[in-house]
């Protein structure tokens, strides 16, 4: 078999975050908002690193590979990693100096460096290092000259992800390192009086306005007095990336949340990865580098703000408020509200019962998802609740705490707990606790699989004492946070085929039936590829010139070779392909007879795109789907996912609207050409082309949509009262 071409899914996703990046550094981006963007940015750089590069580096050092890295070894992809990300950084930077904190200073938010601080600020900083920092600080020790074994017998523990200060001693040639405070605030408010210098009598602190210095400034300006007699010669900040690519033991024998609490434990100490630091000094450099064992490769040199990934609350209009001033609105972008879906004042059974339906997140309220539980919990006719939970919101989730109080009123309550996602463990595992103290039945995922899946599932018993089941199922997480910027898909129906394969969905996951096949859902890794690829092949095998075939998907993420091979096959049949892929996508499109009728575009914007939505045309017999899992080979085979179809005709026809609408976006839209680059189609706009934003016309088609909703319900009531009864989903 001929291999496919591809591109490296490493570097793809690496010009995904460059996307993001751009999408901040647009002179039409707000100016917190480009901070949000390079917010965002450096996050997602420190997980690449913990993840993804950490595998690199293990199959480097081990002599392996990886089929999605398309025939590069790994040292030459580190290699290859290292140029894109110090350019990324280099052009984060110049931005960020340039533009962003010049204009914020313009608008009264001015981040100071420890270069800017008027003698007053020094005095004052001085102090406050005394009594509220000095106290929490420990140096530790570090002697570079020491032979070198482990790094765990030489090197203090740093953690992974924390700021440190290393400090060089001029005396003995010693190196100190230490840690900035976790549990103090980052930005230090700097009263405004001590801005002025000298303060002439008559002189008035300026009306809202926030200088802001930054806590590890703070302690490398003052460090020197944690060495009492000896001299600081100078210093640098850096915090560690460490390997966070390892999963729990699932063969143990013993307790399944230990073996995830010491996951946690061991992964604030595992192999670094890399290293990123502020400032000069080369000697410290090396010491830090010998001590960690990182290569040059794995350095990156940045400029102030060293860790921009923990800059959110910056990007917070509270943050301001709290601290007494009020911050322009032009900082942000305007505000959509989202639209009310439902009417809180009716049941949400009623709701389901009249005909399936779709929520468009964010663009309509996640009240609706949470009603649907919070409901459930409180009717005294539902009998059973059951639900998968992957990542939900911080400790005060009201969907956590409606399923605990629908198990003490006594409810069956199953809640199959994914303790395996990713940086959410440690908020699953207490999630676990609270919901097995309140009498829920907890599973925790399946073994060796993370359960990804997206389902509730509704037992309740009607007044003619039959039992009816309502199911809701999405593309995105049972989050009211995430559901405020990240674009999903949700289903509610009542239909009894797809409440039965959910039913029997639930018993595979909890173990109380074998993998069987199922009428209309598909589930992996048991036959969710297989169907894809089915529905591919289908629309090749049926595709003729005078009538081509056409699938248009919706994706975060496409590396999956045989999906790609399916696609690449379908397109020499002459199937139109449209995909809009959010980030990774290893296809190449263009290829002459390869992939000539498959188009690559990629939305980004100020809601985070997560929904998958696939439209396959099937000869006119149209049929669309959504579905928790990317194209990725993980997905295909390490994840529990779900494929779903839209069955409703008018959702199914507002689905396809919503599909072919992200291809008519000519402001954050993105193409993939030939050659493997990405061109931003909002600079080859044409003046006399009107601006399309696929964001802000699926906002306006939400709320058309529920007013149409509403319009709908007034006439069902006005034919209601004079008699006239109708089968629900016939009035149009």
């Amino acid at each position: 078999m001929n291999k496919l071409p591809t591109m490296n899914r490493e570097l793809s996703w690496l010009d995904y975050n460059a996307r993001v990046l751009a999408e901040g550094l647009k002179p039409s981006t707000p100016l917190l908002e480009k901070l949000g963007f390079m917010r965002i940015f450096a996050s997602n750089l420190d997980e690449f690193f913990m993840v993804r590069v950490a595998a690199v580096k293990a199959a480097a050092q081990n002599g392996q590979t990886n089929e999605e890295w398309a025939g590069m070894d790994p040292q030459t992809l580190l290699k290859a990693i290292n140029q894109k990300v110090q350019a990324h950084y280099d052009m984060l930077y110049k931005h960020l100096h340039a533009t962003v904190l010049p204009g914020l200073a313009g608008h009264g938010i001015q981040l100071i460096s420890e270069k800017d601080w008027t003698s007053r600020e020094w005095r004052y900083l001085e102090r406050f290092f005394m009594e509220n920092v000095y106290p929490l600080l420990t140096p530790l020790r570090l002697e570079p000259r020491v032979e070198l074994r482990r790094e765990q017998d030489y090197f203090p523990s740093t953690g992974s992800l924390q700021v440190h200060v290393a400090f060089r001693l001029e005396e003995d040639g010693s190196i100190a390192v230490v840690q900035v405070p976790k549990n103090l605030d980052r930005f230090i408010v700097l009263p405004q009086r001590l801005s002025i210098e000298p303060e002439p009598a008559t002189s008035q602190p300026q009306e809202n306005v926030l200088r802001l210095a930054l806590l590890e400034d703070v302690i490398l300006a003052f460090g020197s007095k944690l060495f009492a007699g000896l001299k600081v010669l100078h210093g640098i900040i850096f915090k560690v990336n460490r390997d966070a690519d390892f999963s729990v033991d699932e063969d143990r024998d013993d307790d399944f949340l230990t073996a995830m609490e010491e996951v946690l434990a061991g992964r604030q100490n595992s192999t670094p990865v890399r290293m990123v630091y502020s400032g000069e000094d080369q000697i410290l450099l090396g010491a830090l580098m010998q001590s960690l064992s990182l290569e040059p490769l794995d350095v990156y040199h940045v400029e102030w703000l060293i860790d921009l990934g923990r800059a959110m609350e910056l990007c917070d209009p509270e943050f301001y408020r709290v601290h007494g001033i009020t911050p322009d609105p032009s900082l942000f972008f305007p505000p959509w509200k989202p639209a009310r879906t439902f009417d809180e004042k009716g049941s949400i059974f009623d709701w389901i019962d009249e005909h399936d339906r779709f929520v468009n997140l964010p663009y309509e309220s996640f009240d609706v998802v949470r009603r649907f539980v919070e409901e459930s919990a409180s009717d005294p006719s539902v009998l059973g609740i059951k639900i998968t939970l992957y990542r939900t919101s911080g400790m005060n989730s009201p969907i956590v705490h409606a399923l605990a109080r629908a198990a003490r009123s006594g409810k069956q309550v199953v809640v199959v707990l994914e303790l395996k996602a990713r940086f959410d463990e440690e908020k699953n595992i207490s999630w676990a606790a609270e919901l097995e103290q309140a009498g829920t039945i907890v599973t925790f995922g399946v073994a060796r699989l993370k359960v990804h899946a997206k389902a509730a599932l509704v037992i309740r018993r009607r007044q003619d004492g039959s039992i009816a089941r309502y199911l809701h199922l999405s593309t995105g997480n049972y989050n009211e946070k995430t559901a405020r910027s990240y674009v999903d898909f949700s289903l509610f129906t009542a239909n009894p085929s797809l409440c039965t394969d959910i039913a029997l969905f639930f018993n595979i996951l909890t173990g109380y039936s074998s993998i069987q096949s199922l009428s209309l859902i598909a589930v992996s890794p048991f036959d969710l590829k297989e169907r894809i690829i089915a529905l591919i092949d289908r629309e090749a095998a049926q595709s003729t010139p005078e009538s081509p075939g056409s699938i248009i998907a919706k994706l975060n993420s496409l590396s999956d070779p045989d999906i790609i091979g399916a696609l690449y096959r379908a397109s020499a049949k002459g199937v139109q392909i449209k995909l809009n892929v959010r980030g990774v996508c290893t296809l190449i499109a263009g290829l002459p007879g390869v992939s000539e009728t498959i188009e690559v575009r990629s939305v980004l914007g100020r809601n985070l795109e997560h929904g998958r939505m696939l439209y396959f045309r099937n000869g006119g017999s149209e049929e669309l789907y959504l579905s928790s899992a990317d194209w990725l080979n993980r997905n295909m085979k390490k994840r529990i996912e779900l494929l779903f179809p839209v069955l409703d005709s008018e959702i199914k026809a507002r689905c396809k609207d919503i599909l072919s609408a992200y291809f008519s976006d000519n402001t954050h839209s993105y193409k993939l050409e030939q050659n493997g680059d990405w061109t931003n189609l909002s600079l080859t706009r044409r003046p006399e082309e009107p601006a399309i934003c696929v964001q802000e016309k699926l906002f306006k088609m939400a709320r058309k949509a529920v007013r149409n909703e509403e319009d709908r319900q007034e006439i069902l009531q006005v034919r209601r009262s004079k008699g006239k009864f109708f089968a629900p989903g016939t009035i149009s």
